[in-house]
C-alpha cells in the first residue's frame, strides 16, 4: 500500500491538462465487445481501473495493442465464451466497478452474461437493479447464482434481445450504458426514458452510431435504438475528464494559486464552472482553456433571498456527485458559509472527519449533508496522516494536504490512482511538493 509524502503551504503556477475522462473511457472500452472487428480509442487515461479494465478484456481473448501513450487498438473477433462463464472471470469482475459494463455486450453478442455485485468505491450501496431489470425488459431471463455470487442473465434458445419501450427506475449512467448497448442487437426498437444523458452516455453513443448503430435523441433523457444485426470497426477519441479538470479548479483555489488548465471541452463542462463561481473561484475561459487567477479571498455566495448557498449533486445536467468532496474542501477556506448535500451516494461524506481533524470548520449532519463554515485563509490547515477511502475523497485530500501547515501522509493511494494518472508528477511540474513512497 503505497503513500504520499505532502509538504503543504506551496503556491502553484504553470499550465496542467487534463487527462482522458475515466467514465468514458470505461463504457467505450466494454463497447468494443459488440464487433469482431478493430476499434481504436485514443487519449485513453492510463490509470489503474483502466489498465485492469483492459487486462480483464484481454483474458476474455480481446486482442489489444497498445499504439502509443493514450492510443489502444482493440480487436474482439476471437472471445473466449467459455472463460467468459468461468468463476475466475465472474471474481475479477467483482473487483471491479467498470466491469459492470461488459454485461450488456456480451449478453447481446452471446447470448448470456454474469453480473457479480461490482467493486470499486466504498461509498454507499450502488444498486444493478437497473441493470438487470433493463436487459429483463429485453428479453433476457434472470437467475441467481449462488457458487458464483452473480445473477446470470441469459436469453432463451432460438429467441434474441426484442426492443421495447421502458422507462428507467433511476437514470443510472452505467446502467442506461449498458441497456444501449444491449438493445443496439435487439429486434425492433428500443425506447428509453429518463435515460441518463451524461456527456459519457453521448460519447458511448456516437461511438456505436460510427460502428454502425441507430441511435436518436443523444444528449436527451429518451434515447430511440433501432436494432441491427451486427456493428463494424470505428475510431473514437476521449472527451476531456470533467472532474480532473474541476479537481485542477480546487488546488488553484485552495492554494491562492493561478494556473491555467488546457483544452478542457469547455462546453462540455456544464455546470462545473459556475457551481465554482458559487464559491467565489473567478475562473475565465480562454478559447477552450480555463485560467484560474491568483486571489487571496473567495467569498461564497448567497441566494437571491439571502439564505445560504446550497450545492448538491444531481443527474446531468446538475452537478456531478464526483466534484462535491473537491468542492467541499474549497470551501473550508471560502469567506462564509454553504451547504454541501451529497445526494447521490450515502457515505461520501464520512471523510470530513479528516478534515476537521486538520482544523477545517465543518458540520456533518447526516451521511448526505455537510455545513462548511469557510476560514477566509486567516487559519492554515493543519497536516495529519489519513488514509484514502476512494478516489474522490483521496484527491480531496491531496488538496487539503497542499494547503496545510506541515507535512501530511496520505496512505492508500492505490484509490487515487484508480482515477489520476501520475498525479503526483503533474503537480509537482506546478510547484507541488509531494513524494511518492
Amino acid at each position: 500500500m503505497g503513500s504520499f509524502v505532502v509538504e503543504g503551504g506551496h503556491r502553484l503556477s504553470g499550465v496542467i491538462r487534463p487527462q482522458g475522462a475515466k467514465n468514458e473511457a470505461l463504457e467505450v472500452i466494454c463497447a468494443v465487445l459488440l464487433t469482431k472487428d478493430e476499434v481504436t480509442i485514443s487519449n485513453i487515461p492510463e490509470i489503474l481501473d483502466i489498465k485492469n479494465l483492459i487486462l480483464l478484456l484481454e483474458a476474455l481473448g480481446v486482442k489489444v495493442r497498445r499504439i502509443e501513450k493514450g492510443v489502444f487498438s482493440f480487436k474482439a473477433d476471437e472471445i473466449d465464451e467459455e472463460y467468459a462463464s468461468s468463476e475466475d472471470f465472474v471474481a475479477k469482475c467483482a473487483k471491479l466497478r467498470g466491469s459492470v459494463m461488459v454485461v450488456g455486450p456480451l449478453l447481446a453478442r452471446f447470448g448470456k452474461a454474469y453480473f457479480p455485485k461490482p467493486g470499486g468505491d466504498k461509498i454507499g450501496r450502488r444498486r444493478v437493479d437497473t441493470h438487470i431489470l433493463g436487459m429483463m425488459n429485453l428479453g433476457a431471463q434472470q437467475e441467481y447464482d449462488s457458487k458464483r455470487k452473480a445473477f446470470f442473465l441469459h436469453i432463451p434458445e432460438n429467441q434474441r434481445l426484442t426492443g421495447r419501450y421502458m422507462l428507467l427506475d433511476e437514470a443510472s449512467v452505467t446502467g442506461t450504458a449498458n441497456i444501449v448497448m444491449a438493445a443496439c442487437f435487439a429486434e425492433g426498437v428500443t425506447t428509453i426514458y429518463n435515460a441518463a444523458c451524461e456527456p459519457y452516455v453521448q460519447q458511448l453513443c456516437r461511438l456505436l452510431v460510427k460502428m454502425g448503430a441507430k441511435i436518436e435523441g443523444i444528449g436527451s433523457n429518451l434515447l430511440t435504438i433501432t436494432g441491427v444485426e451486427k456493428l463494424h470497426g470505428a475510431e473514437h477519441r476521449i472527451l476531456p475528464d470533467m472532474i480532473e479538470v474541476g479537481s485542477f479548479i480546487a488546488m488553484a483555489a485552495l492554494n491562492r494559486s493561478s494556473i491555467t488548465i488546457k483544452d478542457v471541452a469547455y462546453n462540455e463542462l456544464g455546470i462545473i464552472p459556475d457551481c465554482f463561481r458559487k464559491l467565489g473561484v473567478n475562473l475565465e475561459q480562454r478559447g477552450d482553456d480555463i485560467l484560474i487567477p491568483e486571489q487571496e479571498s473567495y467569498v461564497i455566495e448567497s441566494f437571491l433571498d439571502g439564505s445560504i448557498m446550497h450545492i448538491a449533486d444531481a443527474p446531468w445536467p446538475g452537478l456531478s456527485p464526483d466534484l462535491l468532496s473537491v468542492m467541499l474542501v474549497v470551501a473550508t477556506q471560502c469567506k462564509g458559509s454553504v451547504l454541501i448535500h451529497q445526494k447521490m451516494f450515502e457515505s461520501r461524506l464520512f471523510f470530513v472527519d479528516k478534515l476537521i481533524d486538520m482544523g477545517a470548520q465543518i458540520i456533518l449532519c447526516d451521511p448526505h449533508r455537510a455545513v462548511v463554515i469557510g476560514h477566509d485563509h486567516k487559519y492554515q490547515l493543519r497536516a495529519g496522516n489519513m488514509v484514502s477511502p476512494d478516489i474522490r475523497a483521496g484527491i480531496a485530500l491531496l488538496i487539503a494536504a497542499m494547503s496545510a501547515k506541515g507535512t501530511s501522509i496520505i496512505s492508500n493511494i492505490d484509490q487515487i490512482d484508480r482515477g489520476y494518472e501520475d498525479i503526483d508528477i503533474r503537480l509537482n511540474a506546478l510547484g507541488a511538493r509531494i513524494t511518492r513512497q
